[in-house]
């Protein structure tokens, strides 16, 4: 989903109410595809905030959550990928949000229906950049990593996919090409994908 402008708007609104408005001094493109975690700890380092980290955590997920249930910010044409790829591969989700999170998303349209499993940053011991998350998804699924293609939008995604030794295939949903030059495909949009995987026509 376009979750990165709502993850933005979330932190935002926190910063607001924890009076910081516009001086937290944050480049959230710097954490895309990375936990909220990082850029707490960030934050924390930077202003000394009274509030303990988990408290800061849990607050802005909460208002992550009613944006997600409020605008269900599906990207065109994901449905239908979906549709083609669950009856011909096993899908899973690894992503570096927590389950609240991602159990939220996948209750819109259904989506959970297409996957076999989800993991968690909450499931492994270090988020992306590192590949754990990837790993693991690949060991519940049975499958080795070599034989798994990852689909993803963030550099860091990117990163932890071929540290896992995952071929890659990012869509610049968020990000340009020029950040996501490690994946073994870049493309623009969810058909793209579909020629890839249904198709084929990658080879």
């Amino acid at each position: 989903m376009d979750s990165e402008p709502l993850h933005e708007r979330a932190f935002r609104d926190v910063f607001k109410e924890m009076g910081v408005g516009d001086r937290h001094g944050m480049d959230f493109s710097a954490y895309y595809g990375r936990s909220d975690r990082a850029l707490w700890h960030d934050f924390v380092a930077k202003h000394r905030p009274t509030q303990p980290l988990e408290q800061l955590v849990d607050w802005k997920q909460r208002r992550f959550i009613e944006l997600v249930k409020k605008e269900e910010p599906i990207f065109p044409g994901l449905m239908e990928l979906l549709e083609q790829l669950a009856p011909r591969y096993p899908l899973a989700v690894a992503s570096g949000s927590a389950h609240p999170v991602i159990d939220e998303v996948l209750v819109m349209k259904n989506l959970r229906r297409f996957f076999s499993l989800v993991v968690s940053v909450q499931d492994v011991a270090r988020p992306k950049p590192a590949p754990d998350v990837f790993l693991r998804a690949a060991e519940l699924l049975g499958v080795k990593p070599g034989r798994c293609c990852v689909i993803e939008d963030s550099a860091v995604g990117v990163e932890g996919a071929v540290a896992a030794g995952m071929s890659t295939i990012a869509i610049t949903n968020t990000l340009p090409a020029d950040k996501l030059s490690r994946a073994s495909h870049i493309v623009d949009s969810y058909p793209e994908i579909a020629r890839l995987l249904v198709r084929g026509e990658s080879g």
